[in-house]
Parts: structure tokens; sequence; C-alpha cells
């Protein structure tokens, strides 16, 4: 199988995912050539198809069962941006069956989703895990809680977004995420740190979240906090880390952020833009062309974007493609001490994450029901896509809309194998 969290040149195996498939993707979307791709192919799906650590529930339910393996809600949310990037290479490659596999199982995050709340929650028993408070550690989620994990759609952010309720509200619970308190509920867990509220940049889960306010159309939001995380958890000691460096991602995250961007979606084309550390930077490219990014008027007080040029053209988009980067030029950004809100704030000025095909409906809930009951229990099912109709089972055969359709709760009052699904 291919390595999961590589040291000094040793596999450790000690994190979660699958995640030498990103940068094998990364490599081959971005035009890096030197391998074989069938082979790279095959590799990853080798890798995506194991039974080991809750992949054989996470391919058979679309979600990981928390009374079935640790750590589920991460473990599922990671798979599904893994399971992205293989279908992102499936597509390129003419694969076709391959892409509509992996990117129906992309979409497993949605099997985690609670509409309710709107964080991602583990499921035990076809039901949500309770009780549920979003600060809490627990063994749900992976040196994280709630708060931390839910922001974690990287391949899908405007499908997830429009599930939350749309911009407005991915931007509101954005802003509920660094407005809370700092303090976590449940097991003790040293990793998480460096809290800005609920943000988390000491442990890394978090580290793409400040720039989704980029996808939310409050761009001038990403540059805040931005500017806010390289100024107060960066110092020039030798505690100068807010956590762990982690094979080096604290660093990668500044240096991508000192020149003015960051891939939230690597695989894909786009940078979302932030605000930049220097006056000046200049990436000599591979390809013997240089690209610059340029900050006019910068300061400690001038790191809100009131406008942009790309090569001499003015451009509103908060994003900067690779493509663009690999043809070398310029990018300008002009500086000042208050926020332009109207820059990058309207649709297409976004950076681009989207599933646009082969969609799944998340699977039925059971948002009422006893496990284990005397007389009778109440059945009440839901769905995080209201729109679709759910069929069930209570003879431990497999459900379809040639079964019962679910129109209101129902009682049971003798043991029961209750199986659903959801059609739209």
């Amino acid at each position: 199988m291919l390595p999961v969290w590589e040291l000094s040149a040793n596999e450790t195996g000690c994190m979660i995912g699958y995640h030498a498939v990103p940068v094998i993707a990364d490599a081959l979307m971005k035009g890096i050539g030197g391998f074989d791709a069938s082979k790279a192919l095959e590799a990853v799906k080798h890798s995506a198809e194991q039974d080991h650590l809750g992949l054989k529930f996470y391919k058979t339910l679309g979600y990981i069962p928390s009374d079935e393996e640790g750590e589920a809600v991460s473990k599922t949310l990671e798979y599904a941006y893994d399971d992205w990037c293989i279908a992102q290479m499936a597509k390129k490659m003419g694969k076709n069956e391959d892409y509509k596999t992996y990117i129906r199982r992309a979409q497993y995050y949605k099997n985690l989703f609670d509409p309710t709340t709107g964080f991602m929650r583990a499921r035990k028993n076809g039901s949500l895990y309770s009780p549920f408070d979003p600060a809490e550690v627990n063994f749900n989620y992976t040196e994280a809680n709630a708060w931390q994990y839910s922001f974690y759609v990287p391949q899908d952010i405007t499908n997830w977004s429009a599930m939350l309720g749309g911009k407005v509200q991915l931007a509101t619970m954005l802003d509920g995420l660094f407005a809370a308190k700092p303090q976590t509920t449940g097991r003790d867990q040293a990793d998480i740190t460096g809290l800005i509220g609920q943000y988390a940049h000491g442990n890394e889960p978090s580290h793409q979240i400040a720039y989704l306010y980029d996808y939310a159309g409050q761009p001038w939001k990403t540059q805040e906090k931005v500017h806010e995380i390289v100024y107060t958890l960066y110092h020039n000691q030798p505690d100068g880390l807010s956590g762990n460096e982690d094979c080096g991602q604290m660093s990668a995250w500044l240096v991508l952020s000192a020149m003015g961007f960051y891939p939230v979606t690597p695989a894909s084309d786009f940078y979302a833009i932030g605000t930049p550390l220097f006056d000046k930077v200049t990436i000599h490219l591979e390809n013997g062309k240089q690209f610059a990014i340029k900050a006019n008027n910068l300061s400690d007080n001038n790191f809100y974007i009131s406008a942009s040029r790309l090569n001499g053209t003015a451009t509103n988009h908060c994003y900067l493609r690779h493509s663009d980067l690999m043809k070398g030029g310029e990018l300008q950004l002009d500086m000042m001490s208050q926020p332009n809100k109207a820059w990058g704030s309207t649709d297409g000025d976004a950076p681009v994450s989207a599933i646009t095909d082969n969609f799944i409906t998340p699977n039925p809930m059971v948002e009422k029901g006893d496990r284990v009951f005397y007389d009778s229990t109440l059945v009440v099912l839901g769905c995080a896509n209201d729109k679709a109709k759910i069929y069930y089972t209570l003879d431990n055969s497999q459900p379809s809309e040639n079964s019962s359709l679910y129109s209101e709760p129902f009682l049971l009052t003798n043991t029961s194998t209750l199986k659903t699904c959801s059609l739209c």
C-alpha cells in the first residue's frame, strides 16, 4: 500500500486517510510527470479498497459507524477527500467507471451532516451520536472535536455550503468558530493548541478554514484571519510554532500564506488568496519563467486587499489559478487599512470547489427510536436531504423503492432489524 505518514524517510502509519493519494493526484493534475500514471491509479485504488481502519464499513454503508471504529467522523471525511482525488485522476485518464465510483464516494461526507446543527456528527446504530457538544473532544474525531472537523469538505465546498443554507450561513458558522469560547470539553488532548475560538491552528485539520471565507463571499474575513494567525501564532523563537510541526505542515502553511495564497483543495487548479506578508515575492518556476506577487502600500495595518490586477488586467477574483501561475507574470494587490467588501465577493469571484455530477442522496437517519426497549419504541426517520423519499424494511431484507415508504413515525413492538434507503 501507499505510505500514510512518513517521518525521517520511514513510514509510521500513525495517522488516518491514505494521503499519499492527494500528492500523486496533485502532481498528475498539475502536469508534473516522470511517473507511470496507470500504475499510480492502480496504486491509489489499492489503498482505497482495503477493509482496515473502518474502510469496510465506509465502502458498504457510506460512512463509518462510531461503534465499529474509533475516530469515525475524521476517517470518513478524510477518506472522502482522498476519493475525490482518485476521481480526478480517473477522469483525466478517461477511466469513466473508476471516476463514477470515487466521485460518489467523495460525497460520503453527506452521511454525517446534521442539518439541525450544521455539524459533522458520528453515527451509531443508524442514529446520530448523542449527547452532542461540538466542543467535546472524544474518540469520534482525530485529535479534534466537531468544531474543528466539520469544515473538512475541501472537495465540495459549494454543495456542502448549500446544505448549510448557503454562503451566508457558511460565513455565519465560520464566525461562530472563531468567536466561540476556546475551552474544549471531554478528554484532554494536548495536540489541540493555537486556539482562536475553537479554531485550532496548532493541529493541521484546521489549516484550510481561514480561507473558506473566500468561498462564502466574504474574502476580507480571510484576510483578517490569515493576518491574525501569522502575527499571533508564529514567532521568531525556539517555541515559535503554536503546535506540532508534523513533518513541515506548520511551516508550509506560513510559507504559502506569506506569499498570499493557499491550496485549499490540492489536485484542483485553484489557490485561495489571503493576504501577503511581503511587498514582493518572486517564484522561480521550473519551466524557467517567474511569477511575482506584489503588494502595494503593504504595512502591518494595511493588510486588506482593495483591488488586484493579473498581468495588468483588473480582476476581482479572490483566487489564483495554477495554470495562470505557470505561465509566469505578476499579480498586483493594492492594500489598505479597511476592508473592501466588494472585492472578491460576487458570484464567480470565488475559487471553485464543487462536485457537479453523479450526485448521491444522503443515507436516512434514525432520529428517534430506542435500540433496546421493553414494550414498544416510536421510530422517527429523517434525511439530510428533505426532498428524499425514505424506504424501509423490518425483516433484514435490503430496502428499495418497492419497500415500505416512510410517511410518518411508526411503533415497533417486537425485535426487528430496520434497514433504510433514501432516493430522490
